[in-house]
């Protein structure tokens, strides 16, 4: 099964956990990104990203030059903002024609995941989501989940060996 990495990371968690998961996978990364960058200041920053969350807002994001028809997998790697996926995966999730495609993602949060997970699901039709890795940092952004979960999700990505979930 051939796969590649996507990820969308603003404050950097998730970029260093994709680089480390696609390096141990042994595939291409390609980050995720908006074409006009969000703001400096925290609190603007805050604000504006929960509001194009909570109203559904896909901002533009710049072509990643990939053709997704070659891949039968993506893993995918995003923060959670307010219960859900940041809004450039939202824009991400809808130019992929999910069909016969396995999806595997993994999160990087601050304690909650929120309904990630049936966002996910409506988000993908057509393709199977498979079980997803939540990695969990502090509010200073020190990693409190274990390298040894990680390294059990990434192992069983590269042998496949998750089965579909229950509806």
């Amino acid at each position: 099964m051939k796969k590649i990495l996507v990820y969308y990371s603003l404050g950097g968690n998730t970029r260093a956990v994709a680089k480390k998961i696609a390096s141990k996978l042994k595939i291409k990364a390609v980050e995720i990104k908006t074409l006009k960058a969000y703001p400096d200041d925290v609190d603007v920053l805050q604000s504006l990203a929960k509001m194009q969350t909570e109203i559904g807002v896909m901002p533009q994001i710049a072509p990643t030059k990939v053709d997704f028809s070659q891949y039968d997998a993506v893993v995918l790697g995003m923060p959670v903002w307010w219960r859900t996926f940041a809004p450039a995966v939202k824009t991400f999730l809808k130019s992929v024609d999910w069909k016969g495609k396995n999806l595997y993602p993994f999160v990087t949060h601050e304690g909650k995941t929120g309904h990630i997970v049936s966002d996910l699901k409506k988000a993908v039709r057509g393709g199977m989501l498979c079980p997803m890795l939540g990695v969990e940092f502090d509010e200073e952004g020190n990693q409190l989940t274990s390298a040894g979960e990680i390294n059990n999700w990434v192992a069983s990505v590269a042998e496949d060996g998750f089965e579909e979930e229950d509806e």
